[in-house]
């Protein structure tokens, strides 16, 4: 009975509720994974495409020629596409997409060049929770108000990351990239140049750089070797390029399940799960004519009646691939922040966490990367914990205890057929009288 209602009523708000996918639909994130499961399953009936899975190559006539029951492609055209072609350019081998178990030249079968960084310590540092259910950043997400960390994924990418370096320069803020080291056909970011020289520069200039797995695959539909594989491999890339090994990670399609052992594996590699909580959603948002749901989507949630900078702060998802994001949706994100008075933050100054925190070496250390790069923001020393390295459930950011009552669902929700401030309270977004339903849903499953 408490799943009929529970599915009743998510049906009802299917329409209107997102998570990180779907077209063209308000930004709602639930902190009870059991209900995005039940949001994801109708948005993937009702859409059914990914958009980070590059060019599939179009079935032809002619047979196929790698997969299921076909096999391998031959090294010379070792990239086996989506629809069971051989070949060797970026249309092939584009990931996620090429089928690396019939395509040696797949980028899940290519390595960074250097020692691998599986054996070196994990040391759990600090009050910011490792693995679980991850931080998901409600309109309360950082440890002090008037914050906003703006994030990026699926980067970097020629000329967009760049262009977006130039624009938090020009604001003198702060954003988080969560990297990924060979998808959508870029190549190995350790293997080309202008990868190599844009991550120095986010490095150099005080962004946050972590980990969004190497070829973007779900971590929670693949086996334990590779997933092991999808997170040293970008990591040996990013120790090639900047001697850090990051600790925080975005899992790709924001999948780590329990079921899966993907959160527990988290923790044991000694990884902060971040999610989002404000979705502009823009990698949905294409073609043109619609990427205008995102710059709404923004700016309504940020001046969503109540939102302060004196009470609020949250976590922001955009992709740096993008080029409207580059070129329309930063400078709009910056802007509104800068004019309503909060400040642009990576993740680990949002939540707290000493910047000496945020990344491993070889030969790890209690303090990492060193005291003399420490954020001004933080405390002057790592925070301790317990000698399991578990904090305290008082300390942990994102937990229940951390956050108001309500605040995954209810504020800045934003209804894409409306534009303005107006357009993104509850009411106005037609959920006032579905949010008792959907609330007692939540409790009652």
């Amino acid at each position: 009975m408490r799943l009929s209602i529970t599915v009743a009523t998510v049906a009802a708000l299917s329409s209107f509720a997102n998570a990180h996918g779907g077209f063209g639909l308000p930004q709602i994130q639930s902190h009870d994974k059991r209900i995005n499961a039940l949001l994801a399953s109708f948005k993937t009936g009702t859409f059914g495409t990914d958009s980070h899975i590059g060019s599939a190559l179009e079935a032809r006539a002619s047979p196929k020629e790698c997969g299921e029951g076909i096999g391998s492609c031959p090294e010379d055209r070792g990239c086996c596409s989506t629809a069971g072609y051989c070949g060797s350019n970026s249309s092939y081998c584009s990931s996620p997409g090429c089928q690396y178990n019939y395509g040696p030249g797949c980028p899940e079968n290519q390595k960074p060049v250097g020692e691998s960084t599986e054996s070196i310590p994990r040391a759990k540092i600090g009050s910011v929770p490792y693995g679980g259910n991850g931080i998901y950043g409600g309109f309360w997400a950082c440890k002090d108000p008037g914050q906003v960390a703006i994030t990026y994924d699926d980067g970097p990418m020629k000329d967009t990351t760049t262009t977006i370096l130039d624009l938090f320069k020009k604001y003198d803020a702060k954003a988080t990239f969560f990297i990924t080291g060979n998808n959508n056909g870029k190549g190995q970011i350790d293997e080309t140049q202008e990868y190599i020289d844009v991550i120095k520069r986010m490095d150099a200039e005080g962004h946050q750089i972590a980990s969004h797995t190497w070829t973007h695959l779900d971590l929670s539909k693949i086996n334990a070797d590779l997933r092991k594989n999808q997170i040293l491999d970008v990591e040996g890339a990013l120790n090639n390029i900047v001697g850090k090994i990051p600790t925080y990670i975005r899992p790709p399609y924001s999948s780590c399940t329990t079921d899966s052992g993907c959160e527990q594996f988290m923790q044991d590699m000694g990884y902060h799960i971040i999610y989002f909580k404000l979705d502009t959603d823009d990698y949905q948002q294409q073609p043109r004519n619609t990427f205008q749901n995102s710059l709404d989507w923004f700016k309504g949630n940020m001046t969503a009646p109540g939102m302060t900078p004196e009470k609020n702060s949250t976590i922001s998802i955009s992709h740096d691939i993008i080029h409207e994001t580059a070129n329309e949706l930063t400078e709009l994100m910056l802007k509104t922040i800068t004019d309503l008075g909060y400040k642009g933050v990576t993740v680990g100054e949002c939540l707290g966490d000493h910047k000496d925190n945020w990344y491993r070496k070889f030969g790890d250390s209690p303090n990492r990367v060193g005291a003399d790069s420490a954020s001004t923001s933080a405390s002057s020393n790592p925070t301790s914990t317990s000698s399991q390295g578990t904090p305290s459930s008082s300390s942990m950011v994102g937990s229940s205890s951390s956050s108001p009552s309500g605040s995954s669902t209810a504020s800045g929700i934003a209804d894409p057929k409306q534009t303005g401030s107006a357009a993104y309270t509850m009411q106005n977004a037609g959920l006032a009288i579905l949010a008792p339903a959907f609330a007692f849903a939540i409790l009652a499953f």
